[in-house]
């Protein structure tokens, strides 16, 4: 059986435009459904440990929802994925105000980011996989970002039960970029995830003060509750008495991943579900991950038939760091006239 990739219609936006949700399935049984709006992945259906599929991924029936209060399910997000504070920053001395949707910030991009647009569309199917390439054009002062960015997203759903996800942009102005996709996970399909087993390869993170930004410089996770180095379970010390994890009401942090190299692709963090025996890698090349366990879901947050309750499901993000664009010090997020902004991630899923 080789991998294939089907449309349909997914409904109409308020003027009229037509989104439409792409159907990839690989060799194994496994399928990805990605709609080309906001690049959502809205169902993924993966095997557990004798084969017995489930949807182990938040999402909604239609267009209507993901246009709604959406809490960012399984989008692309950009330009910029995660918090920049007061929605402020200075480029090449010029300062620029964006959009403000979270308190007194900046987050994932705007209001109005790529999560809520309508992307042109275009499939593939090799012998070994079968894919999708969405493009948007940001144009300049887009949710307050200079300059004009052409960006390309393309999902490739592989045969080793491999969903990868690689980033491309380019710009005509200097511009911070830092994508990633906002997938919730729980692989078991139901329930919460709290007695998911976690490992997260990173000696340290960046605290964050009032508004999840950072404050001070990466502090070690040892002796912490953000000690993932060795599998814990995600609930094992979520509600223990830390300042870190009041701030976020739980996890909601970006971790600093031990890379062997810049921009080595590598397995960011490993997530394993021990009653379906499903497993989930995260690789990454990116410096940062955020790992985020659904402390703002609710009983009033439904779709596909289920109610996405109170830690019903975790994120994990790679990215660059949390307002990268007011911090000198962390990893650079600027994109200029003549780079290529390039970067993959993949969700890896298998059994143990």
């Amino acid at each position: 059986m080789q991998a294939t990739i089907t449309e349909s219609p997914f409904g109409k936006l308020p003027d009229g435009r037509e989104a439409h949700l792409y159907t990839l399935t690989n060799a194994n049984g496994m399928i990805a459904k990605i709609s080309n709006l906001g690049g959502v992945i809205v169902e993924l259906h993966v095997p557990d440990r004798d084969g017995v599929l489930a949807d182990v991924c938040h999402g909604y029936d239609n267009v209507d929802a993901y246009l709604g209060e959406s809490q960012y399910f399984g989008a692309l997000i950009g330009r910029y994925g995660n918090r920049i504070a007061n929605g402020r920053f200075t480029l090449d001395g010029v300062s620029y105000q964006l959009d403000v949707n979270d308190g007194v910030n900046h987050l994932h991009g705007g209001a109005d980011g790529f999560h809520r647009q309508l992307w042109e569309a275009e499939t593939f199917e090799t012998p070994k996989s079968a894919g999708l390439i969405l493009t948007y054009l940001s144009i300049a002062g887009d949710q307050g970002y200079p300059g004009t960015a052409e960006v390309t997203v393309i999902y490739e759903l592989r045969e080793n039960n491999e969903l990868r996800i690689a980033f491309h942009a380019v710009a005509d102005k200097a511009t911070p970029m830092n994508l990633t996709n906002h997938a919730y996970f729980n692989l078991a399909g139901k329930g919460d995830i709290l007695g998911h087993e976690l490992t997260i390869t990173a000696d340290a993170y960046t605290p964050v003060g009032p508004g999840l930004i950072p404050v001070g410089a990466p502090a070690p996770v040892a002796g912490t509750p953000f000690d993932f180095r060795t599998p814990h379970t995600i609930g094992a010390r979520i509600d223990q008495k830390d300042d870190q994890l009041a701030l976020g009401s739980g996890y909601d942090h970006n971790f600093v991943l031990n890379k062997s190299a810049e921009k080595a692709m590598e397995v960011a963090a490993r997530v394993v579900e021990p009653v379906s025996g499903r497993v989930l890698e995260v690789l990454s090349q990116e410096p940062g991950i955020q790992f985020y366990s659904g402390n703002f879901l609710n009983d009033t947050i439904s779709g596909k038939g289920r109610i996405y309750s109170y830690r019903s499901g975790f994120c994990l993000e790679p990215q660059h760091f949390p307002d990268s664009p007011n911090r000198p010090d962390f990893p650079s997020t600027v994109l200029r006239p003549g780079e290529e902004y390039a970067t993959v991630m993949a969700y890896r899923f298998s059994v143990a």
